[in-house]
C-alpha cells in the first residue's frame, strides 16, 4: 500500500529534501567536495542528524568537528553554490510525487523546508514542481527552525487552514517532531522512499 492522505486532512505540507526530492546523494556529494577542499573526510551521519536544519547548522558542525579554519557562513555559500551547480542530478521520490500529482487542484499544498529559499527554488525548478504549491516556507522565512513548528504553522497560515487540518509528509526526525508539536497529521515517508 502506498502513501495515503488522512481522511480529515484539508491541506498537505511537504518537506523538500529527502521527502519530495531525493537530494541526499547530491548533498553528500557536495559536502564531500567541500571536505576535499579543506582536507577532511565528511561523515555522512551528520546529514542524518541534522536533516531539516538550515545549512548554517551543518557548516557550524563541520567547523567544530573537523577544526576547519573558515567562517561557517563562507562554507554555507560554498556548499550552496556547489549544490545549485549539481541540481540537474536531483531526482524526485516517486511515491511522494505521485501524491502531489493526485491531489493537485483538490487540496491546497505547501512546501515546508529547512533549505534556503534559493535552494528550494532550484530544487523545485529542477524537478519541474513549481506550479503545484500554494506556498513555500523556507529557512529564510522563519526564525525558529525545525524541530520548532514555525515552518509548518506558517504553511498552514499561508494556505488559510487550521494547523490540525494539515497533514505533513516528512523524512526527518526534527521535522516529524515539529509536525507533532504543531498538532498536525504526520506521515513519515521513509518507509516509502528508502
Amino acid at each position: 500500500m502506498g502513501i495515503t492522505v488522512h481522511p480529515e486532512a484539508k491541506a498537505l505540507i511537504f518537506d523538500l529534501d529527502g521527502t519530495l526530492s531525493d537530494s541526499l546523494p547530491v548533498h553528500l556529494k557536495t559536502w564531500e567536495m567541500i571536505a576535499e577542499q579543506f582536507g577532511f573526510n565528511f561523515d555522512p551521519q551528520i546529514l542524518y542528524e541534522l536533516t531539516g536544519r538550515p545549512t548554517i547548522d551543518f557548516a557550524k558542525r563541520v567547523v567544530e568537528k573537523y577544526g576547519v579554519n573558515e567562517a561557517p557562513e563562507k562554507i554555507v555559500r560554498m556548499k550552496q553554490e556547489l549544490f545549485w551547480e549539481h541540481a540537474s542530478l536531483l531526482k524526485p521520490h516517486k511515491p511522494v510525487l505521485d501524491l502531489v500529482f493526485e491531489h493537485h487542484g483538490k487540496l491546497p499544498m505547501a512546501i515546508g523546508t529547512g533549505a534556503s529559499r534559493r535552494s528550494a527554488e532550484v530544487q523545485l525548478e529542477a524537478l519541474g514542481l513549481n506550479k503545484y504549491f500554494e506556498a513555500v516556507v523556507s529557512a529564510d522565512d522563519v526564525t525558529r527552525h525545525k524541530p520548532q513548528p514555525e515552518t509548518f504553522l506558517k504553511c498552514a497560515e499561508l494556505m488559510g487552514v487550521q494547523a490540525h487540518e494539515c497533514q505533513v509528509f516528512e523524512d526527518g526526525v526534527l521535522g516529524i517532531e515539529a509536525a507533532k508539536t504543531a498538532g498536525m497529521f504526520i506521515t513519515d515517508v521513509r518507509p516509502y522512499t528508502y
